[in-house]
């Protein structure tokens, strides 16, 4: 429990901190996200005690009803900071006491702030992976169902930004869609390795008070528990792996998003945003900007940033806990926040784009079918040297392209319902998670 300075490491300390180190040592600022972690991580381990003979029924019951009404006022927006309380856990457990007495002393009982953030950290980023899985997931839908309404609308393929062949558009919005289903299917395997409980592994060394882990772990519905006292306290791969996974699924919707940018061009004149997504000039009237497509290509710097940030502070670190992981929390925070609005604003965006089949339609120049004349002359006998000198002369079809994957009709239809069947098993492996006791 927190000493007479209101600190949870005062016991050795005489005199005052200095104020500039109060403030650069505090996270209360940011790590409050995590007060509903807290409370649960706090439930589970008071269960804990009480199994191991450490606490009695009536200190539980105590315990349990005091952590109800400090997440009461949270949930209200009455709880009221302390200039003593540096993180989340001070704070909790301050108010714990003012409501219950000296029994919230017993919380900390062999417990570590080491293995109580990381366990709150853990159980935050479950649940907003799984936020972000549905996002992730709507958006990829309203892409396929945009694909299968307009499968028959063809326009020109581009390689190196010069017209190469002809596609369907369809084709254009699943090769994208394809991109973030692995990213969907990469987010359900982080959330696998977030999903392991390090309560109990206190400071360094373990718990040595007889608190049962598995108990702790099918408190908080973890699927399983940390190998390594040592490791468990210290070890931010999980995170390191959410930003990575961050940054990947950025880069595709940056991607994507400047395929727009350039679509909605008067030069191309394919696509036309919704006024819903795009902005005016102060001067220019005329002119349409496409500022959340522009805004969506920007934040992949601001994600790979913070990616980068967290694994150079992790390169150098000594074994076991150490205060330079007090970073990792604002990465992820703003990281899980940043992601959480390009998937919405990707998603209003594709649901409301106009298209302009007429331009994309005249875009298909005779020169840019020589590839498919070529094609359907080697079908015919004749040598693709030959072939392609005499493609330029006559227009063929992208219906061709039948093989999986390709652009014609009946693959594009394959891509869609296999893409269809992906959301499905995807959405069946991971319901969403339910909150622990």
């Amino acid at each position: 429990m927190a000493s007479e300075s209101g600190k949870l490491w005062g016991g050795r300390f005489v005199g005052t901190v200095d104020p500039i180190m109060e403030k650069f040592n505090s996270s209360i600022t940011y790590d409050r996200h995590l007060w509903e972690a807290d409370v649960q991580g706090s439930k589970a381990y008071s269960r804990g005690l009480e199994k191991a003979g450490l606490l009695t029924k009536a200190g539980l019951d105590q315990i349990l009803h005091g952590l109800d009404k400090v997440a009461e006022e949270w949930a209200r927006g009455t709880f009221k900071l302390n200039p003593n309380d540096e993180d989340i856990h001070t704070a909790n457990e301050r108010r714990l006491k003012e409501l219950i007495g000296e029994t919230a002393g017993k919380l900390h009982t062999g417990r570590s702030r080491n293995d109580q953030v990381v366990t709150d950290l853990r159980l935050w980023m479950r649940q907003n992976c799984s936020m972000l899985s549905a996002l992730l997931c709507e958006l990829i839908r309203t892409m396929v169902d945009r694909a299968e309404a307009e499968r028959d609308v063809l326009f020109p393929g581009y390689t190196h930004l010069q017209r190469a062949q002809p596609i369907r558009w369809s084709h254009w919005i699943l090769s994208h869609a394809v991109a973030l289903t692995r990213d969907s299917e990469r987010l359900l395997e982080v959330r696998k390795r977030i999903n392991v409980l390090p309560l109990g592994s206190g400071a360094i060394a373990g718990n040595p008070l007889g608190v049962d882990r598995e108990l702790l772990r099918a408190e908080l519905d973890f699927g399983a528990i940390t190998l390594n006292s040592m490791d468990a306290t210290s070890e931010r791969d999980f995170v390191a792996e959410f930003l990575f996974w961050a940054s990947l699924c950025m880069t595709h919707l940056s991607r994507m998003a400047e395929d727009l940018i350039l679509y909605g061009t008067k030069e191309f004149s394919f696509v036309q945003l919704s006024d819903a997504y795009s902005t005016g000039s102060s001067l220019m009237p005329q002119k349409k900007n496409p500022d959340s497509l522009e805004l969506i290509r920007s934040k992949a710097g601001r994600v790979f940033g913070r990616c980068a940030g967290l694994l150079m502070t992790l390169k150098g670190l000594p074994s076991t806990y150490n205060k330079d992981l007090q970073e990792d929390k604002e990465a992820v925070f703003e990281v899980s926040d940043t992601m959480s609005a390009v998937l919405q604003v990707a998603t209003g965006v594709i649901s409301t784009l106009q298209i302009h089949r007429e331009n994309m339609g005249r875009a298909l120049s005779p020169d840019m079918l020589a590839t498919d004349l070529a094609y359907y002359l080697v079908r015919k006998g004749m040598p693709f040297r030959q072939a392609h000198e005499a493609s330029g002369k006559a227009v063929f079809m992208v219906e061709q392209y039948e093989a999986l994957g390709g652009t014609a009709r009946s693959s594009v239809d394959w891509q869609i319902g296999q893409l269809r069947a992906l959301l499905r098993a995807q959405q069946t492996e991971s319901p969403p998670h339910a909150s622990p006791k």
